[in-house]
C-alpha cells in the first residue's frame, strides 16, 4: 500500500484539501485506483453539531457521515462515494480508546497518546486502505504544523512512514509564500520555518507545494529547495487560479505526478485529460450568462454553503453559461424589503436550522412564486417554500414549522415521527442516500430521467401528512415520495415555469462531469425566464 500525507504550515486555509483533490486527480488519470483521508484533529466526533460559521458546510455522505468539507472536494475531483470512515476526527480516535480501556482491553497498562492514540490513528488509515482496494491513499492532516492538538497525527504520521518505508510513504508539506507589497519580494522565511517545526517532529517533506497570488520565481524556488532541503524539482508552484479544477494541470504542468510516481515506484499510464481539459474550455468559454441570487443566512461565509457553489459551477461548464451568484442575506431582506432580489434570474433557498432569517426566505419564496420566477427550495428551504404556500395560498395564516413555532395552529411541517424520543443532537438526523419514488410524467422525471433516484439527506422535519391532500387540490404537487409514499420529496407548483423544492440535498452529488439535474435545471430555467423579459 503505498500512502500520500499532505500537512499545512503558517496558516490555515491554504488550500491543502484542493492540494490532496488535485494529486488525487493527477494519480486518478494515469489509471491508478485512489483515495482520501481527511483527518481533523477537533475532539467533535464528527462536524454534524458544528456551526456553519466555524467550520463551513457540513458535508453527507451516502452512508449518513456528517463530515468535513474537504471530503466534498475529494468526492467531486476523484468522482468517487466516500464513507464515514474517510473523515478521522480526535473525538473517534479517543472515544474508541477509552471504550477499549473501560472493558480491560488493555490488560491493566498505563494508556498513552503513544503507542495507544498513535496505533488506533493507523489502525483507522489501514482500514481505509484495505476496504477501499485502493493503489494509493491521500491523507490530509488538517489543521498546521505546531498544533497542539494536531501532534498524535503527526506522529502517527511519522511512525506510518518508519514502518510501511520510505518508498511507500510521501510527504507533500503546504506553506504560504507570502509576496511583501512594498518590495514585491516572494519571502521563503515562513516557509522555512514552518518545514523546520515539521523537521522537529521527525518528518523531512519530500515536495512543498508553495502558495502564493503569483507564480512561484525561480530564486524563490532555488531558495526553498536550498534551505528545505527538498530538490528543486519538488518544490511545487500553486498560485491563485481561475478556478480550482484548474490546479490539477498546474500541478501536472510541472510534473508532480511522475515525480511522485518515480519516487514511490509506481507504474501508471499515460495520463489521460482530455475530459477534464474539456470540461474548463467550457466553463471559460460562457455563451451566456444568468443571475441566481442565493437566499441564506450564512451568507458571509460561502464555505456554508460551499457545495451549491460548487453545483452551479459543474452547470455552468455543462450549459456553457457563466452563473453568476448573488448572496442575499435573508435577515437584511427582512430589514431591507425585496429590493434586494431585483435582477435575479433564479431564486435558491438553501439548508439550515432555526428561527433566525427565516421570514426572509419566506419572503423570497413568495416573491418568485407570484412573479414566475424559477424557483428551487432545498431542504429547509423546501420546507419554507410549503410553509409559505399554507400561508398565502391555503389561509393559514399562523403556519409554520414545529421547529420554529411549536404551538402553531397549522404545523404543516413537523418533527419526523422516530425523532420524537431523540435526545441527542449529534448522528440523529434523517441522514444519507435514502430511495425516491419519482411520478412518471412529472416535471422531476423528464429532469432525472428515473423513475427511482438516490439522494442524500440531513433532516429532522418533514411536511405533515395532514395537509398533503389540501396542497394537492391548491396545485403545490409532490411528484416526489419515499418507497412509503407518505413521506414527500419533491414538490412542484402546477402553472408556474419552474418552481420545485427537494427535501433531499442535490448540491451533495453533483459532479463536474454530472452536474446536479435540479441546479441544472434551475439555470435552464433561469436562462428561459431571462430570455422572456428583455
Amino acid at each position: 500500500m503505498k500512502y500520500i500525507v499532505v500537512t499545512g504550515g503558517v496558516i490555515s486555509g491554504l488550500g491543502k484539501g484542493i492540494t490532496t483533490s488535485s494529486l488525487g486527480k493527477i494519480l486518478q488519470v494515469r489509471g491508478l485506483k485512489v483515495t482520501a483521508i481527511k483527518i481533523d484533529p477537533y475532539l467533535n466526533y464528527d462536524a454534524g453539531t458544528m456551526n456553519p460559521y466555524q467550520h463551513g458546510e457540513v458535508f453527507v455522505l451516502d452512508d449518513g457521515g456528517e463530515v468535513d468539507l474537504d471530503l466534498g472536494n475529494y468526492e467531486r475531483f476523484l468522482d468517487e462515494n466516500l464513507t464515514f470512515d474517510h473523515n478521522i476526527t480526535t473525538g473517534k480516535v479517543y472515544k474508541t480508546v477509552i471504550e477499549r480501556e473501560r472493558k480491560g482491553e488493555y490488560l491493566g497498562k498505563t494508556v498513552q497518546i503513544i503507542p495507544h492514540i498513535t496505533e488506533e490513528i493507523k489502525r483507522r488509515i489501514k482500514k481505509v486502505a484495505i476496504e477501499s482496494e485502493a493503489d494509493i491513499i491521500l491523507i490530509e492532516v488538517g489543521g498546521t504544523v505546531g498544533d497542539i492538538e494536531s501532534m498524535p497525527f503527526l506522529e502517527a504520521m511519522r511512525q506510518l512512514r518508519m514502518e510501511e518505508g520510505e518508498r511507500n510513504v510521501f510527504f507533500v508539506h503546504t506553506t504560504l509564500v507570502p509576496t511583501v507589497e512594498v518590495v514585491g519580494e516572494q519571502k521563503t522565511k515562513p516557509t522555512q520555518h514552518s518545514v523546520k517545526e515539521l523537521r522537529s517532529l521527525g518528518i523531512q517533506p519530500d515536495m512543498i507545494v508553495g502558495r502564493s497570488k503569483e507564480p512561484l520565481r525561480e530564486e524563490t524556488k532555488r531558495k526553498i529547495s536550498l534551505f528545505c532541503d527538498v530538490p528543486y524539482e519538488a518544490v511545487i508552484s500553486a498560485p491563485d487560479a481561475k478556478s480550482i479544477y484548474e490546479v490539477p494541470l498546474i500541478f501536472e504542468e510541472q510534473g508532480v505526478g511522475e515525480y511522485i510516481l518515480g519516487k514511490m515506484q509506481v507504474r501508471g499510464e499515460a495520463p489521460g485529460w482530455r475530459e477534464w481539459k474539456r470540461y474548463l474550455s467550457k466553463l471559460y468559454n460562457p455563451k451566456n450568462e444568468v443571475t441566481i441570487g442565493i437566499v441564506g443566512k450564512y451568507v458571509h461565509l460561502k464555505d456554508s454553503y460551499i457545495s451549491h457553489r460548487e453545483a452551479f459551477t459543474h452547470v455552468s461548464s455543462a450549459l456553457r453559461t457563466r452563473v453568476n451568484l448573488k448572496w442575499i442575506d435573508s435577515e437584511d431582506l427582512e430589514d431591507e424589503g425585496l429590493d434586494l432580489l431585483k435582477g435575479v434570474d433564479g431564486i435558491l433557498i438553501p439548508g439550515g436550522f432555526g428561527p433566525r432569517g427565516t421570514e426572509g426566505k419566506i419572503m423570497a419564496a413568495k416573491y418568485a412564486r407570484e412573479n414566475g420566477i424559477p424557483f428551487l427550495g432545498v431542504c429547509f428551504g423546501f420546507q419554507l417554500a410549503v410553509v409559505e404556500f399554507a400561508r398565502h395560498v391555503l389561509g393559514y395564516e399562523d403556519a409554520n414549522s414545529t421547529e420554529l413555532h411549536p404551538s402553531t395552529d397549522a404545523p404543516v411541517i413537523d418533527l419526523l415521527p422516530e425523532q420524537r424520543d431523540v435526545k441527542n443532537l449529534g448522528g440523529t438526523m434523517r441522514l444519507g442516500a435514502q430511495k425516491i419514488i419519482i411520478e412518471k410524467g412529472s416535471m422531476a422525471h423528464k429532469i432525472y430521467g428515473k423513475l427511482q433516484i438516490f439522494e442524500r439527506h440531513r433532516h429532522r422535519y418533514e411536511v405533515n401528512p395532514d395537509y398533503i391532500e389540501e396542497f394537492e387540490k391548491n396545485g403545490l404537487h409532490f411528484s416526489g415520495k419515499d418507497e412509503s409514499g407518505t413521506r414527500m420529496e419533491i414538490f412542484e407548483l402546477k402553472g408556474h415555469p419552474f418552481y420545485m423544492g427537494s427535501q433531499f440535498h442535490p448540491e451533495f452529488k453533483s459532479r463536474p462531469l454530472k452536474p446536479s439535474p435540479l441546479h441544472l435545471a434551475l439555470v435552464r430555467a433561469a436562462l428561459e425566464y431571462k430570455e422572456n423579459h428583455k
